[in-house]
């Protein structure tokens, strides 16, 4: 049985050059996290950015959606809002 890694799984060896304080920052934090490698630390790190940058992209879009509209569709947004929690109260928010 063959395991085949996708590209998205493969890892790339690339060398950076840091700041001693970095370097001590990611240790630090490896060591806290009792982390296998500091790659793994800044790997976590470079993808909780990339999250926070895709989740601010998205924010921006939907709060330059709600900018354009018209005092009548913020209206009519309103009204079905307040159907939803009229017909649905029970239901969680989140």
């Amino acid at each position: 049985m063959s395991q085949t890694i996708g590209k998205a799984d493969r890892k790339a060896k690339k060398s950076y050059t840091l700041s001693p304080e970095s370097v001590e920052f990611l240790e630090a934090t490896r060591k806290k996290r009792r982390a296998a490698s500091t790659s793994a630390i800044l790997e976590e790190i470079l993808q909780n950015v990339r999250r926070e940058n895709e989740r601010a992209t998205i924010e921006r879009a939907v709060a330059d959606y709600y900018s354009s509209l018209s005092d009548k569709q913020v209206a009519e947004q309103t009204e079905w809002g307040d159907l939803a929690e009229r017909e649905f109260p029970d239901q969680e928010r989140g």
